[in-house]
């Protein structure tokens, strides 16, 4: 699997045109997720990884997860 696979991955899933401009984001908003950008990154990972333990560690390591249930992944806090 390769980048290209991921590229695929992502243009299989785009719900507005390649060329669209994106709407400017705040000061506040430049480090902020949103929750769709949170799963289609998961499910990126997922198609990609090996197996399920390779799918843990690597949404471990792009933090992705949280490693505790109570709180939410670190790419969202």
């Amino acid at each position: 699997m390769g980048i290209g696979s991921a590229r695929r991955d992502i243009d299989d899933t785009r719900t507005v045109p390649a060329g669209a401009i994106p709407s400017q984001r705040a000061a506040a908003d430049a480090y902020r997720v949103s929750d769709e950008q949170l799963h289609r990154a998961r499910m990126v990972v997922a198609r990609n990884s090996a197996d399920s333990e390779d799918l843990r560690r690597l949404l471990d390591m792009l933090g992705l997860i949280s490693t505790n249930p109570d709180q939410p992944p670190p790419v969202v806090r």
